[in-house]
């Protein structure tokens, strides 16, 4: 009974394990080349130790943190990540800068029939200048509120401040 258990709970954790879809990785290659202005670029994945990543509150995969490259010159790091609206999820991308100071956020697909304004450019932007460990975002005081999509601004606001503690994190343990 133990080791069916104890089978069952690794399977879940191996097959949770955020994996980037293609359709999504393509339309954050897209925001990537736009928001640098560039057409060729690389990804590379940095990787987070197990030991490490269960000690973070958000989830690093194998493909979903890494450093952003063009003819040989460092340009940023690049977050995507996944958060959950009212009875759906959104894929998003953080950009940040090389002290992991954010400067660009996006929705890259946004699955509910409301609510998709927390996608509009200038909602987005409220992120921007964020840096990790230092004060966390509140809703409705450093966050404006949309009318319609209370739950994904909160889940946005969430999944940033998770993601900026978490670098942060990563920073302290000498990660990054």
């Amino acid at each position: 009974m133990v080791k069916k258990f104890l089978l069952i709970t690794v399977l879940a954790f191996v097959f949770s394990a955020f994996v980037i879809p293609e359709k999504i990785a393509k339309k954050a290659d897209k925001a990537i080349a736009k928001f640098y202005e560039i057409e060729n670029f690389s990804k590379t994945p940095l990787t987070i130790s197990e030991t490490l990543n269960t000690n973070t509150p958000s989830e690093f995969s194998k493909e979903n943190l890494f450093k952003i490259e063009a003819n040989g010159s460092f340009l940023g790091y690049g977050y995507v990540g996944n958060a959950p609206s009212k009875t759906a999820t959104f894929d998003y991308i953080v950009l940040f800068d090389k002290d992991f100071i954010i400067t660009k956020s996006k929705v890259l697909v946004y699955r509910e029939e409301y609510g998709g304004e927390i996608g509009s450019k200038r909602w987005l932007r409220q992120f921007e200048g964020s840096k990790a460990g230092t004060k966390e975002l509140k809703y409705q005081e450093d966050i404006i509120p949309i009318s319609g999509a209370t739950i994904s601004v909160r889940s946005m606001t969430k999944a940033v401040n998770e993601l900026l503690e978490s670098i942060a994190t990563l920073q302290a343990k000498k990660a990054l």
